[in-house]
């Protein structure tokens, strides 16, 4: 029999118990910042039909070379989800009867077939949370602040950039580059920080770009008063596109300015996210000090996928913001914050010569509601509290022979060393 090599699909990795409850804390903190903010609970399929998923409302030409696809015994085009946004719009559309506004948030696994760097994966975890039904930019604000909330419980200090689609396309259309052309070069610039100015211009070049249009793209990269709206104000006046944009970045200021957000949350003139499907304000976050260099939030209003997947020209307003658990994961570990202790345990029983005894005291305590491991490998006590050590269980509870004869336990901190005594009968 030929010996199999236990191994990994690349871009995957397994999670053991220390790290997965730290990713279990993260998703906590995340999940009851959601509830705060009144979202409600949602759950769509991994596997959705690739016409959906490949919908011209979704994620663009670049995501869908990454989709994972297949097809089932009945011969259906079928694939993983790359993300929760076309799943989300596929509810809406499948239930005219939701309230709206509608305010959702899920959390789970996605796919993506794409290069894998730190804090990339190719199955990664993604926690979000999408609004339908609110045209005001108070929705993006709200969005914003929970995301600004949710990192400062997490111990995590955060930069939000954002920007306005309708601004950088119309700015493209005033620089008069063919409309063919414009979600790729709005790619292309995506890639700014990335790879730098003379990059950029090389790629506009190959793509066959007008020499006066690539000259006008370069001065608007390069203008050092790019990032005031008073620069934007004579293609307002020429180009609808761009004045609508620079109306909803400033009703956003408005908010973010009214709840002391300016000096974390930024305007970026460059911002593009990639994806197609975004038709308003954008934006993505990024860690203060840079330790890690791609965004570990992102998102942006998408007004057209609702009505796309229906089948209509229905605009329906929807933003949304996604968190990507995986390279928050990652951030933490390496901050060495409080969110590496054991949160688990809360007494970690440990039996001497007592087995059925310690099982009775730990149903007793787990019925009131705490966490108790009970130590079932016949541990010798140094050894048992070596474990408690390394596992960093601060509570931990010794049941002896003579603990069992005076209905009583010890409960010894491991952080201070006290020990105290309390009672319980045990049977007879």
């Amino acid at each position: 029999m030929k010996k199999m090599k236990a191994q990994n699909v690349k871009g995957t990795q397994d999670y053991l118990p220390n790290d997965e409850m730290v990713r279990k804390e993260i998703t906590k903190v995340l999940e009851d910042t959601f509830v705060q903010y009144g979202c409600k609970p949602l759950e769509t399929p991994i596997l959705n039909y690739t016409e959906i998923l490949a919908s011209k409302y979704g994620g663009g030409a670049e995501i869908l070379e990454e989709m994972y696809t297949l097809s089932d015994r009945g011969g259906r085009e079928l694939a993983l989800r790359y993300d929760l946004t076309i799943p989300f719009a596929k509810v809406v559309a499948m239930n005219p009867g939701i309230r709206m506004p509608f305010k959702r948030y899920e959390i789970g696994k996605v796919f993506r077939d794409g290069p894998v760097k730190t804090g990339r994966f190719r199955e990664f975890t993604q926690c979000d949370v999408d609004m339908v039904g609110v045209e005001s930019q108070i929705a993006e604000a709200e969005l914003m602040k929970m995301a600004l909330d949710a990192f400062n419980k997490l111990g995590l200090n955060v930069i939000i950039q954002f920007n306005n689609r309708k601004l950088l396309t119309g700015m493209l259309e005033f620089f008069e580059t063919d409309n063919k052309w414009i979600n790729k070069v709005v790619l292309i610039l995506d890639k700014l920080e990335k790879t730098g100015l003379e990059a950029v211009l090389a790629e506009l070049t190959e793509l066959g770009l007008q020499a006066s249009t690539i000259k006008l793209i370069e001065q608007f990269l390069i203008e050092s008063n790019n990032k005031s709206y008073s620069y934007f104000e004579q293609a307002s006046q020429k180009n609808i596109l761009v004045k609508q944009g620079i109306e909803e970045l400033k009703e956003l200021e408005m908010y973010l300015e009214y709840l002391d957000l300016k000096e974390q949350c930024v305007f970026n003139p460059f911002l593009a996210r990639g994806l197609e499907i975004y038709t308003g304000t954008i934006y993505e976050i990024f860690l203060a000090d840079q330790s890690i260099k791609s965004s570990i939030g992102s998102g942006g209003r998408y007004d057209n996928a609702i009505g796309g997947l229906m089948g209509t020209e229905e605009s329906f307003s929807t933003v949304g913001i996604s968190f990507g658990l995986d390279v928050i994961y990652s951030a933490i570990t390496a901050s060495n914050n409080i969110f590496t202790k054991n949160t688990y345990v809360d007494f970690y029983i440990i039996p001497l010569n007592t087995k059925k005894e310690s099982l009775l005291l730990a149903c007793y305590l787990r019925r009131k509601g705490y966490n108790v491991e009970l130590e079932l490998g016949n541990k010798k006590i140094g050894k048992a509290l070596d474990k408690a050590n390394k596992e960093k269980i601060r509570t931990v509870i010794i049941i002896g022979e003579d603990e069992v004869k005076n209905n009583q336990f010890k409960i010894k901190d491991m952080a201070s060393g006290e020990e105290r005594y309390e009672e319980f009968m045990f049977k007879s």
